[in-house]
C-alpha cells in the first residue's frame, strides 16, 4: 500500500498546488505547468520503477530481467533423466512448436504485481507450475520472487527423476556476481546464495532454496566424488555476446563432467545411473554465467529470492506465498470487473478462458535490446518507379549491403513466444487495445518504446529482430530491414482509445469498474485520471506522429497524374513498397492476391484506408490539445481520402473496393479479389453508416458463398479463383484481428441510425458469437491460441500459442450483447 499512498499524497499536494495557482495564491512550486510537469515525471519514474522487473524473456518458458540493458537475467530449464539419452532430447528452454506440450501459459497475470503460469510437459510427464510476483520497495525496481513446482503426471512412474537447472547472468563491465561456497562436502545441502552488484541495480542478493522434494540417492561408487542429494552450482566466465546460449553451455559443462567419467572408466562395469552421470561438478564463485543445478525424484518444489538491498528488508518463501495470495485475489476481483464476458458467454469455462488469453497476452511483454540489421542502399528515394521493380529489389537484397545498427530497446508484446518472440509493429497496435483496457500507462509505456526506435525520417522497422537472440529465431533472408518498408499503423488505433478514455474523464464519466482495487491500480490509470498528464503525454508525442504520418504520405505516394486517374485530389493514393509477384509483406496480409503483374503504377485500397484512420487519430488528437488550425489541415486530407477512395478504388460492378493497376493499354484497371481487403474502407471507420456502399459490403461480408463461414469471415472470397490456393496464409482462413474491426464497426453501424441499422445488427450478433466460440472451441481441445482458423472445421493452424491479436477475443466476449439490449428495449 505505500506506492499507492506515495502517489495519493503527491496526486493531493500539485492537485492542492493547482488550485492555488487559479486563485492567484503565490506557491513554493511556481505555476501550475510546473506541477503539471512534476506530476507527469514522477508519473514516469513511478512506471519504470513499478515494471522494471518481469518476465520479459518471453522466448523462454520462465525467464525474468530488468527493462535495463546489459544487466541480469534469468532462465529455467528442466527434462526428465532416466535414461542416458533422455535429458539431451527432452530438455526444455525456450518455447517450441510441437514440443510435447498439452499447453503452457499464465493463467493470471498482472505486469505490475505478478501471476502464476503452468507449463503441461506431457512428453516429459510433468507439470511445471512458475508463481511470479514483485515487491516494490527502494531505488532499484524493488524485489522480485519465484515459485518454481514440479508435479508428476499420474501416468508417469513415481520415481522419475528430473533435472532443473536455474541459470543467471550478468551483464556489465562494472558489474559483479559471485556464488558463495556451498555447505555440503560436493554442493549445497541447504539454499545456495549469490550477491551481486551492478550500476543500474546497486547491491542485491539472489537466494536459490533447497525447496521441498526428494533428491536421489546412489550407492555407485561415483558419489564419493560427486555427492547424491545436494544441489550444484557452477559458475563460468563467457564472453559477454554469448551468454544468452544457455543450452549450449549447459551441454559443454555436462559434457565436459561424461569425458571425466569416460576417461577415468566410470562407464564400464556399472556406468553410474544416468542422473548422476549429467550432474554438474560443483564449482561456484565469480563469474557473469552461474548452473544451479537440482535433480529430484517425484514433485519438487523451490524458491527463488532476488532481494535488492535499496529495499530494505530481504525477502523470505513467507513473503512469497502471502505476494502470491494477494496477487490472485487481486487479478480475479480486478479481471471480473474490467473484461466482464456479455451474454452469452455467463459461463464460468468462458471466464476461465478470458482469463488465460488475457493473460498470456500480457504476460507476453518482453524487453529486447540489440542490433538490427538493416539496409539503406536500396531505393533511397523510395521511387520503385520502373516496371519489373520488384526484380531490381530482389538483386540489390542479394547484393547483401546491409549493416548492424543499434544498440535499440523496445518494450513489446509479442504475437507468439514459440515462433514470434520479437515485436512487430501491425501487431502491436491489436495487442495494446486489450491491454489498453487493463493498464493504459502500461500501453503508453510500450508505445512510447515503439516511436523512440523512429528515424529522423518518420521510419519504424516493420519487425523488430535486436540481438544475436532474437535473431537465432529468424531465417536470415527475413532478418533485414528496409526503411522504405511501412506496415499497418495500428498504434493510431490504440491511441484513439486512449484520447476516448481522456474525453470520457474530461466530461466526468469514467468506465464502470475503476475502483482502485490494488495497490498498483493508480499507476495503470494515472494518465486518464488525471487529463492534464494524459495531454502532455500527447503533446509529447505529437511530433513524432505527424513525422510518420508525413514519411507513409510520402515513402508510400501512389501516382494518379501519370494515368491520367479521374479522382477528386490528385494526392491521396498509395502503395505499399516491398512488392514481390507472390507477396505483399509489408500490407500484412502476405500473400492476399494483388494485381500482377506488378506495376509502379499500383494503388492499394487497404493502404489509403490506413492513412485514412491515421489522418482521423491525428485529427482526435489535435482537437484534444487544442490545435486547431492542425485539425482543419488534417480534416481536408481525409475529405480528399474519402472521396479518393471512392474515386480510385470502388466497383459498382462487384460491388466492393478493390485494387487498381495500370493494364496494356496503360489505364487505369481495378482488379477485385473479394475479400479483407474489400473490406478496408469500413474496417477503419471511413464509411457512413447511410452509405449505399456501407449496404453492399454488409451483403458481401454476410454471403455464405462468400465471406461468412460458421467460424468467423474468410480472409478472400470463395468464389475467388485464388481460395485456398498455394501458401494460402491469407487466401482463406479466419484472423481474428480482421474479424475484431469487423465487430467493431458492425456494433457502430447497429447502435446509430441508419438503413443498415438491422443487418448490421444481426451479423453483428452473428459475428461475434462464431468468433468466440470457434477460439474457445480449439483453446478448448489444444491448450493453444491459434495464429489462424479454418473456415470449414474451425480448428486452429499454422503458429501454436498465438496470443497475440487472437486475444482480441477477450474484447468481444466484453462487447454488448444487442439481442439482449433489444429484448431489453421492447420490455
Amino acid at each position: 500500500m505505500v506506492l499507492g499512498r506515495q502517489l495519493s499524497f503527491l496526486l493531493t499536494i500539485l492537485w492542492l498546488n493547482a488550485v492555488f495557482v487559479k486563485l492567484g495564491l503565490a506557491t513554493a512550486s511556481g505555476t501550475a505547468s510546473d506541477s503539471e510537469s512534476i506530476l507527469h515525471s514522477e508519473i514516469g519514474r513511478q512506471n519504470n520503477q513499478s515494471l522494471l522487473w518481469g518476465p520479459y524473456r518471453p522466448n523462454l518458458y520462465f525467464g525474468v530481467r530488468p527493462r535495463i540493458p546489459k544487466s541480469l537475467m534469468t532462465g529455467l530449464m528442466w527434462g526428465k533423466i532416466e535414461s542416458y539419452t533422455d535429458f539431451q532430447h527432452t530438455i526444455r528452454y525456450t518455447c517450441e512448436q510441437n514440443e510435447g506440450m498439452k499447453g503452457y501459459g499464465w493463467e493470471e497475470y498482472d505486469p505490475r504485481r505478478g501471476g502464476i503460469q503452468s507449463i503441461h510437459d506431457i512428453e516429459n510427464g510433468i507439470d511445471i507450475t512458475t508463481s511470479f510476483v514483485k515487491v516494490p520497495g527502494g531505488a532499484h525496481g524493488g524485489s522480485w520472487a519465484a515459485r518454481i513446482t514440479g508435479k508428476l503426471n499420474d501416468d508417469a512412474p513415481k520415481d522419475q527423476k528430473t533435472i532443473v537447472v536455474f541459470y543467471i547472468t550478468q551483464e556489465g563491465d562494472s558489474s559483479v556476481l559471485e556464488a558463495l561456497p556451498g555447505d555440503g562436502h560436493f554442493g549445497y545441502e541447504g539454499d545456495v546464495t549469490l550477491k551481486g552488484h551492478s550500476e543500474t541495480l546497486g547491491n542485491y542478493k539472489l537466494v536459490v532454496t533447497r525447496g521441498t522434494g526428494v533428491q536421489p540417492k546412489s550407492d555407485h561408487d561415483i558419489s564419493t566424488i560427486r555427492g547424491p542429494g545436494q544441489t550444484v552450482v557452477q559458475s563460468l566466465t563467457i564472453p559477454e555476446e554469448l551468454v544468452w546460449q544457455a543450452k549450449p553451455i549447459l551441454f559443454r559443462q555436462l559434457k565436459e563432467g561424461v569425458d571425466w567419467l569416460v576417461e577415468n572408466k566410470y562407464d564400464v562395469q556399472e556406468p553410474p545411473p544416468p542422473w548422476q552421470v549429467y550432474q554438474l561438478v560443483n564449482r561456484p564463485g565469480a563469474g557473469n554465467v552461474h548452473l544451479v543445478q537440482k535433480v529430484f525424484e517425484g514433485d519438487f518444489e523451490f524458491d527463488v529470492l532476488f532481494s535488492s538491498e535499496s529495499a530494505g528488508n530481504e525477502l523470505t518463501g513467507q513473503d512469497l506465498t502471502r505476494e502470491i495470495k494477494g496477487a490472485t485475489a487481486g487479478f480475479a476481483e480486478r479481471f471480473s470487473s474490467v473484461f466482464t464476458p456479455k451474454a452469452p458467454f455467463h459461463a464460468d469455462k468462458f471466464k476461465k478462458f478470458a482469463r488465460s488469453m488475457f493473460s498470456n497476452l500480457i504476460g507476453g511483454i518482453g524487453y529486447f535490446h540489440g542490433h538490427a540489421v538493416v539496409d539503406r542502399s536500396y531505393a533511397p528515394e523510395y521511387d520503385e518507379e520502373n516496371e519489373g521493380f520488384w526484380e531490381e529489389a530482389a538483386e540489390a537484397r542479394a547484393r547483401n549491403q546491409q549493416a548492424l545498427e543499434g544498440p535499440y530497446e523496445l518494450f513489446t508484446s509479442i504475437p507468439s513466444r514459440p515462433f514470434f518472440p520479437r515485436g512487430f509493429l501491425w501487431d502491436e497496435g491489436f495487442h495494446l487495445l486489450p491491454i489498453a483496457d487493463w493498464d493504459m500507462d502500461l500501453t503508453l509505456e510500450i508505445i512510447k518504446s515503439w516511436f523512440s526506435l523512429m528515424d529522423d525520417d518518420g521510419w519504424i522497422a516493420r519487425e523488430q529482430i535486436l540481438g544475436a537472440e532474437a535473431r537465432s529465431k529468424v531465417p536470415a533472408e527475413f532478418q533485414v530491414q528496409y526503411p522504405h518498408y511501412a506496415n499497418p499503423p495500428t498504434l493510431f488505433i490504440t491511441l484513439d482509445a486512449f484520447v476516448e478514455k481522456l474525453r470520457r474523464r474530461t466530461n466526468g464519466s469514467l468506465p464502470a469498474g475503476r475502483e482502485r482495487l490494488s495497490q498498483d491500480e493508480p499507476l495503470a490509470t494515472a494518465s486518464t485520471d488525471n487529463p492534464e498528464v494524459g495531454l502532455e503525454y500527447l503533446r509529447r508525442l505529437y511530433p513524432l506522429l505527424q513525422r510518420q504520418f508525413n514519411w507513409f504520405r510520402k515513402t508510400q505516394a501512389g501516382d494518379i497524374k501519370s494515368y491520367d486517374r479521374e479522382a477528386y485530389s490528385t494526392k491521396e493514393a498509395y502503395r505499399w513498397r516491398g512488392r514481390t509477384v507472390t507477396h505483399c509483406l509489408t500490407s500484412g496480409l502476405d500473400d492476399y492476391p494483388r494485381p500482377q503483374p506488378p506495376h509502379p503504377g499500383e494503388l492499394h485500397v487497404d493502404l489509403m484506408s490506413w492513412v485514412g484512420l491515421m489522418t482521423k487519430s491525428l485529427i482526435n488528437i489535435g482537437d484534444a490539445l487544442g490545435l486547431a488550425e492542425d485539425v482543419a489541415d488534417y480534416k481536408t486530407i481525409l475529405t480528399a481520402i474519402e472521396h479518393n477512395l471512392d474515386d480510385l478504388h470502388w466497383s459498382e460492378k462487384d460491388g466492393c473496393y478493390c485494387d487498381a493497376t495500370i493494364d496494356e493499354f496503360e489505364e487505369n484497371k481495378l482488379v477485385c479479389h473479394k475479400g479483407y481487403i474489400s473490406l478496408f474502407p469500413f474496417l477503419t471507420g471511413l464509411l457512413k453508416a447511410d452509405s449505399p456502399k456501407l449496404g453492399k459490403l454488409l451483403a458481401l461480408i454476410g454471403d455464405e458463398e462468400e465471406l461468412w463461414s460458421p467460424h468467423g469471415l474468410r480472409s478472400l472470397s470463395k468464389r475467388d479463383e485464388f481460395y485456398g490456393t498455394n501458401e494460402n496464409y491469407w487466401r482463406s482462413p479466419v484472423w481474428i484481428n480482421i474479424n475484431y474491426l469487423a465487430i467493431v464497426q458492425l456494433y457502430n453501424v447497429a447502435t446509430q441510425d441508419g438503413p443498415y441499422k438491422e443487418t448490421a445488427r444481426d451479423l453483428y450478433s452473428r459475428l461475434r458469437k462464431n468468433i468466440v466460440e470457434t477460439v474457445y472451441n480449439s483453446w478448448e481441445a489444444t491448450g493453444f491460441a491459434w495464429e489462424q482458423y479454418n473456415p470449414e472445421t474451425g480448428q486452429g493452424q499454422r503458429t501454436q500459442h498465438f496470443t497475440g491479436w487472437t486475444s482480441l477475443v477477450v474484447k468481444i466476449m466484453a462487447m454488448e450483447d444487442l439481442e439482449e439490449s433489444r429484448v431489453r428495449d421492447e420490455l
